[in-house]
């Protein structure tokens, strides 16, 4: 498929104007499309780097994608919806969605590949097919994923103009002030801990929305609405906050909240967006996981979970 567009304003990277207005691959995905030449900028091949300014022309050829090298894996799905365009997946705690540095196999992926006997969508790679938004490894819940590439490119645009509804349950650590409350704050990477994310000023704009739903002695159940997709940002956020979720090892700063063994308290409750075909309203929710229920019991005092 090849798409030529000329830029209404400046940019400062090739790959990043790309990324602006293909929002579906990822940023490693567009860096070797450009490489691999399949983007011309004003009809010549050019590097990730190269600047891009207002006028200039930029074709860009998206190639047949390649047969996944990953192996398809028998594995058990719980699976909420599932049409011709797309399914939607209650993933559980513990499973990876796609493969990446230290684990190729296991991964949800691998699980859909046998599932949609490789009926998937092309545009996230051979590494992500069909994957159009992701969820931690230790995060449970709802998951859309793509079947072919007009529903992705349909999902990915509603996600990247804030279609979706997402709303999170966060078992956490502390009692906020306020029963509910909007944490607008921009998220970047870590300074010095480069696994991390953090709030700072020259982050990507980031906007978690929340609420109390029951309050314990020590610990609360909130509800979290996310309005944005940054890495970790939840998380991020409820340790900003100063109340991280119970379990969470990377932002529980060294209390209570690190010590439940198995993971984050944080579970992907509820998904709404259009069907990418029909424009039809969907809204999905998973079931509470009994893991979940079952860390409240440990906390005297806990709030119950409905």
């Amino acid at each position: 498929m090849r798409h030529a567009l000329t830029a209404t304003e400046n940019a400062r990277r090739l790959d990043a104007w790309l990324r602006a207005h293909f929002p579906e691959p990822s940023r490693s995905a567009l860096q070797r499309l450009i490489l691999e030449g399949n983007v011309l900028l004003n009809g010549q091949a050019a590097l990730p780097s190269a600047r891009v300014r207002a006028g200039d022309r930029i074709e860009v050829h998206f190639p047949p994608p390649r047969p996944a090298s990953l192996l398809p894996e028998a594995r058990d799905l719980d699976i909420l919806y599932e049409d011709g365009d797309l399914l939607v997946v209650n993933k559980p705690a513990g499973m990876v969605v796609h493969p990446g540095a230290g684990r190729r196999d296991g991964t949800l992926v691998h699980a859909l590949l046998h599932h949609c006997r490789g009926q998937l969508s092309g545009i996230g790679g051979e590494e992500r097919p069909g994957i159009v938004h992701r969820l931690d490894k230790d995060t449970s819940g709802c998951l859309v994923v793509a079947k072919n590439d007009a529903a992705h490119r349909a999902l990915a645009a509603a996600l990247k103009a804030r279609e979706f509804i997402k709303v999170y349950l966060a078992l956490v650590r502390g009692l906020p002030r306020s029963d509910r409350g909007r944490l607008d704050a921009p998220i970047g990477r870590h300074a010095v801990h480069r696994q991390r994310m953090t709030v700072r000023k020259d982050g990507r704009s980031a906007r978690t929305d929340w609420k109390v739903l029951a309050r314990g002695r020590e610990t609360s159940l909130l509800e979290c609405r996310i309005f944005t997709g940054r890495t970790h940002q939840i998380r991020v956020h409820l340790a900003f906050l100063g109340c991280p979720v119970l379990g969470d090892l990377l932002y529980g700063k060294g209390s209570v909240a690190t010590q439940i063994p198995h993971r984050q308290m944080l579970h992907a409750w509820r998904l709404g967006f259009r069907h990418p075909r029909t424009a039809q309203p969907l809204e999905f929710s998973a079931p509470i996981p009994e893991d979940f229920r079952s860390v409240l019991a440990r906390f005297p005092g806990s709030p119950e979970v409905r």
